[in-house]
């Protein structure tokens, strides 16, 4: 048997349903600072750790932790399953 459910709702109403938080002010403090860095004039190293966290390295990390979490999901399934 295959039940479908679709859900109407907005991103808001979901994060309220879900239980997740509102990041939107970290959100926006943090892209307020880091314009202030870029107004300022950052270094030559700074642009270099920024480039290094959001280019290639950063991304290597968020594939391992997705990796990790999938693995948490597939865990959990198998779980349930015995």
């Amino acid at each position: 048997m295959k039940i479908t459910v679709d859900i109407d709702c907005t991103p808001k109403e979901a994060r309220d349903f879900l239980g997740l938080p509102d990041i939107k002010p970290l959100q926006e403090a943090f892209f307020a600072s880091v314009q202030e860095k870029i107004s300022s004039g950052l270094s030559a190293g700074d642009m270099e750790k920024m480039v290094d966290l959001w280019g290639a390295s950063g991304m290597k990390q968020a594939g391992k932790n997705l990796e990790a979490l999938q693995n948490i999901f597939w865990q959990t399934a198998q779980a349930k399953d015995k």
